[in-house]
């Protein structure tokens, strides 16, 4: 099969063990990204199986209309980036795998290393000595005694929380019911409130999925409860906080810090974001899950799906009612 990879911006896909899997079959990979549907369309124009990496570029209706030949799509995780109604149309088979009850410890170490740079300004004082200065910022704040509030306990939540006791601090959980008794399972405090979390945390992290309820649930209000001392950290999406929210707290100095990983549009390039411009913000470029061994078993399972297709025995298929709207002919590969 025509297998296109897109979004590989380190190039790493296929210096990894499992890129083997794909023996025999026409891999093409990008990595760079491109928006533009018509510069989409032509670069996709003869893919068979596309493979993505996680939300990097939505695969909407005007795309998927052009192209013609595609016969499946493979990923990992979630797809609200994936028009999965047209593509059942089509007869294009989406698979994706679940990983159903395992935590992305990647995204879990990621924000605790944000945690930290964030609170003792690392990256800050790094620059600072590079430039000939030394010990150029207002001394940080360590962490053990402090409050860790942790927003949404789930997976991730849960292992973040973990490392916060680690290093002796105070977990206080918020979230639905059910993940509030599974922190209170783990031997943590939880907060009666939203206000109450956020007005008690001394570092905020934030560990909710992106749904349409859940788009915009940090309000300029609630950032305003926090000390003027306090980190807020976001390496799960941009959209949980207001539009322009979290600017105009930091620039109002309540929260007095923030770690982010994830931006409203990405990539980030030219450094034309405005939270690039605060000292009193780490940023990194949605590094959560990229990690080897992580790509490693995500990819794993794509070329785990793509192959299956190509033997005509496709696993994890989200929309199953796709196998009936396949072309005349078709056989597992390529059709006739």
């Amino acid at each position: 099969m025509k297998v296109t990879i897109l979004d590989d911006y380190q190039d790493t896909v296929r210096t990894l063990a499992c890129f083997g899997m794909t023996a025999g079959h026409d891999v093409t990979i990008w990595n760079d990204h491109v928006d533009d549907v018509g510069a989409l369309a032509e670069r996709l124009r003869e893919t068979e199986a596309l493979a993505l990496i996680r939300e990097r570029t939505p695969i909407r209706a005007p795309l998927l209309e052009r192209l013609d030949k595609l016969r499946m799509i493979s990923q990992t995780s979630v797809y609200p980036h994936i028009d999965v109604e047209t593509c059942t149309r089509r007869g294009i088979v989406v698979s994706s795998y679940m990983g159903h009850g395992q935590p992305s410890y990647a995204t879990a170490e990621l924000t605790w290393g944000l945690v930290i740079a964030a609170m003792r300004r690392i990256p800050q004082e790094t620059a600072a000595l590079k430039a000939g200065r030394w010990q150029a910022y207002p001394v940080g704040t360590g962490l053990r005694g402090k409050t860790l509030g942790v927003y949404g306990y789930g997976r991730i939540g849960a292992v973040v929380a973990g490392y916060g006791q680690a290093f002796g601090m105070n977990v206080l959980a918020y979230g639905r019911e059910g993940s509030l008794e599974r922190a209170r399972a783990d031997g943590c405090a939880t907060a009666a409130s939203k206000a109450e979390l956020f007005e008690t945390a001394d570092v905020l992290t934030l560990h909710v999925r992106l749904i349409e309820a859940t788009r915009g649930m940090v309000t300029a209000d609630d950032l305003a409860r926090m000390k003027p001392t306090a980190l807020i950290v976001n390496t799960s999406r941009a959209g949980l906080i207001a539009p322009g929210a979290l600017e105009a707290a930091l620039a109002a100095g309540r929260p007095g810090m923030a770690a982010v990983d994830v931006y409203e549009t990405e990539p980030v390039l030219g450094g034309r974001h405005p939270l690039l411009a605060l000292d009193n913000v780490v940023c990194s470029p949605h590094l959560g899950y990229v990690e080897r061994d992580q790509l490693e078993l995500m990819f794993g399972k794509i070329f785990e799906q793509i192959v299956a297709y190509a033997a005509g025995r496709p696993i994890n298929v989200v929309n199953p009612a796709a196998l009936e709207n396949r072309p005349a002919g078709f056989a597992g590969t390529t059709p006739p």
